[in-house]
């Protein structure tokens, strides 16, 4: 039986995206038996969601009333249509728009009916919807706007069949199973690295001494020689720190594209309740800003609209397990905004939002907070990569490429690249993480087997 984690709540990695034999993370978590009898379920493994889960839902909007299924059925089916299509431009030429959200809005403006005769507040609703599908995007792609988002290279993101599960333990609980594999103190924690000298010659102490290409040096003054280094920190920490971080820099190729890959954030908000409002069956509280359109421009004022970035609610299960918690997500800009607020404040408006939606004006409050904050954290400065307008898969791919650059040097392999931003199909994901890292450990295991 697993053990009750009361109260758990994943600050990061949330889901198994695509739980089915293709997921290593998947394939790990079933063979240690972390995963609840539902995950496993042959039927489970074969849904195709196209990386959108499909959840019992309800859906707000901000008049207060719940929202018809059927005409949000139909907008949600028409915006999965038209993300659907962007997979027509891969390797093209020359595509319509240079992003993904430049070109939905585009077909949006073309596909759903101008204003005209009783169909005004149909239209209105319709767009309102697609205005919310466009955030939810931006928080699955984790940007601020799907017009930072390339055109061309979106269908090379692949997503796995399978109904996306988690952990009833907890995320951590494979990597916990993981290293009790290695031997005691073979991880070191809260060991911030200063710099990573590579192409040297750096003597140990002692009377046989070796000569090593690669020195590591820690924020705490301890210093690590070695002939090879996987670094695996996130495209974010790079994007801002590489220029010192590595010494020499790293070419300039591979410095362009730490610059031209996007980077951006994904946040959750934690609200504990002391009785919830929702129905049981109910597993996600989508919202719906009913003046909304994608095709106006959103108020630039973050200080007073930061929140209806917000997505809606994800319904923690089981709550014999969490206690009564929504999880509520929002990406980007505003993200970052609720990141510089206290408890007191998102706790308030994440009060107001649900007071509105619900047409409730006496909801008791959420009884606390608690929440991510992707891009303050020094070390991640974001959530995970996607591909920028701009930037191309090929771009993922110079920065999981190893140096050395020269395959015939005679120290080859003094850094190796991983982490979720050097997989050119499963970025953004866990599983391209984990495989990303095995690919770098496969390649010392030839170097060394040559």
């Amino acid at each position: 039986s697993l053990p009750a984690a009361s109260g758990l709540a994943e600050m990061g990695a949330h889901w198994i995206h695509g739980p089915s034999p293709g997921n290593p993370v998947f394939c790990l978590a079933s063979r240690y038996g972390l995963l609840g009898p539902e995950a496993a379920r042959e039927e489970n493994q074969q849904v195709e969601a196209g990386g959108h889960p499909p959840m019992p839902s309800v859906t707000y909007g901000s008049s207060g009333k719940v929202l018809s299924p059927k005409a949000v059925r139909e907008a949600r089916d028409l915006f999965y249509a038209l993300l659907a299509s962007t997979r027509a431009f891969q390797g093209s030429k020359e595509p319509p728009w240079p992003s993904v959200g430049q070109y939905v809005r585009a077909e949006i403006a073309r596909t759903v009916p101008t204003m005209a005769g009783g169909q005004d507040d149909a239209r209105r609703l319709q767009l309102a919807v697609l205005a919310a599908c466009l955030k939810l995007e931006c928080c699955i792609s984790g940007t601020h706007s799907m017009d930072l988002v390339a055109l061309e290279p979106f269908g090379e993101y692949v997503s796995l069949p399978g109904l996306d599960c988690t952990f009833p333990g907890g995320y951590s609980s494979l990597a916990e199973r993981l290293l009790s594999d290695l031997p005691e103190g073979t991880v070191l924690l809260s060991k911030a690295v200063r710099t990573i000298q590579w192409q040297g010659s750096f003597r140990e102490e002692g009377d046989d001494a070796r000569v090593f290409p690669v020195r590591v040096e820690c924020e705490d003054g301890d210093v690590f020689l070695a002939d090879h280094v996987i670094v695996t920190v996130p495209l974010g920490f790079l994007k801002e720190h590489h220029q010192e971080f590595f010494q020499p820099p790293l070419p300039e190729r591979k410095a362009q594209a730490i610059r031209h890959l996007g980077f951006g954030t994904n946040n959750k908000i934690f609200l504990e309740f002391e009785q919830p409002f929702w129905e049981p069956q109910q597993q996600l509280l989508e919202v719906v800003w009913e003046d909304e359109s994608p095709l106006e421009e959103p108020s630039a004022d973050l200080e007073a609209n930061w929140f209806k970035k917000l997505i809606g609610f994800v319904v923690l299960q089981p709550p014999e397990q969490h206690g009564h918690v929504l999880c509520g997500f929002i990406a980007g800009k505003e993200s970052e905004h609720m990141e510089t607020l206290s408890d007191a404040e998102v706790l308030g408006a994440m009060t107001r939002v649900l007071r509105t939606v619900t047409g409730n004006p006496s909801l008791p409050a959420p009884r606390s907070v608690l929440r991510s904050r992707w891009h303050s954290a020094p070390y991640t400065r974001g959530s995970y990569s996607y591909v920028a307008v701009g930037s191309s898969g090929d771009d993922i791919d110079v920065l999981a490429q190893p140096l050395p650059e020269d395959p015939r040097d005679p120290r080859p392999l003094q850094l190796l690249f991983a982490g979720e931003a050097t997989h050119r199909t499963f970025y953004s994901t866990t599983h391209g993480a984990l495989l990303s890292g095995w690919r770098e450990a496969e390649r010392l295991n030839q170097l060394f087997q040559a």
